[in-house]
């Protein structure tokens, strides 16, 4: 495999718009060399905006490097670019589980498995999706590296939201009567607004389930708003709780539900464990 790689790497070094830096970077990747085919792959998408295999192996390496929300966008991107590219669908598959969204999952296995119903593995996955296991991912990704405990923080949202991407920022977690749980918020000048927007949050998600059931849209699962200098999104992580997820307008909505979706999770998690 090394001197493929060297081989590979001299080819793209002659041949720059070739598209062997697809082979490069997977090859890189499995050898767990992240930053160089994350090189690798950046470069073949500036040469190859519009390919799809060229996103769909930068989300594989970001889903190694356990970025799942910018890997959401580049599967995403790569069903845009061929909605019918089945490592994108596998790929979102293994997201949407990621965050507990079983009906999401196996939406997109079941499509992959229109497009390539020969594929065994689809079939692996789904019935792991339905018996509620973990399928396996769409690339080997490693164990997150253990917590340094010297610098852990003893705040709320570090012991709710632990290990989230952003935990420390942009996450509010409260209760039923509008009381902080967990989480903080700063505004642009860097202001603490927690208190106050839990405030202005109290009651939110009783009216939120009141509307949806007048409106016969079943029961709510979120809710997102787009601002002048950022994006918010709301949902129930439980029944009489509410998580507010705020990034900056640079953040997809689309990805901006996958974060508040993995915090949602982490949320009832700590709730249960309050209990």
């Amino acid at each position: 495999m090394v001197d493929e790689v060297k081989a590979l790497s001299a080819q793209l070094a002659q041949e720059p718009q070739s598209l062997v830096f697809l082979r490069l970077g997977e090859l890189l990747r499995q050898r767990r060399q992240l930053d160089a085919a994350q090189r690798v792959a950046l470069l073949g998408l500036e040469r190859h905006p519009h390919l799809a295999d060229a996103h769909d192996l930068y989300a594989r390496i970001l889903a190694d490097r356990h970025d799942y929300e910018r890997a959401f966008d580049e599967w995403d991107m790569t069903l845009r670019i061929a909605p019918e590219h089945t490592g994108a669908m596998k790929g979102l598959a293994f997201l949407y589980f990621k965050v507990g969204d079983l009906a999401q999952a196996e939406s997109h296995l079941k499509a992959a498995k229109k497009v390539t119903p020969d594929d065994f593995t689809i079939e692996q996955a789904l019935a792991m999706v339905r018996g509620g296991a973990e399928p396996a991912p769409p690339v080997p990704v490693a164990p997150p590296p253990a917590p340094d405990e010297a610098e852990a923080k003893p705040l709320a949202e570090s012991r709710v939201f632990a290990g989230l991407e952003g935990a420390e920022e942009g996450l509010l977690l409260l209760d039923a009567a509008g009381l902080v749980l967990g989480g903080g918020l700063r505004s642009p000048t860097g202001d603490d607004v927690t208190e106050a927007v839990a405030a202005y949050l109290a009651g939110v998600s009783q009216e939120a389930a009141r509307t949806a059931k007048l409106l016969g849209l079943g029961a709510w699962r979120g809710l997102s708003a787009e601002g002048r200098q950022g994006h918010v999104h709301l949902v129930p992580p439980t029944g009489d709780s509410l998580l507010l997820v705020l990034r900056d307008r640079s953040v997809p909505l689309g990805r901006l539900a996958i974060v508040a979706q993995r915090a949602a999770q982490a949320a009832r998690h700590w709730l249960e464990r309050q209990q």
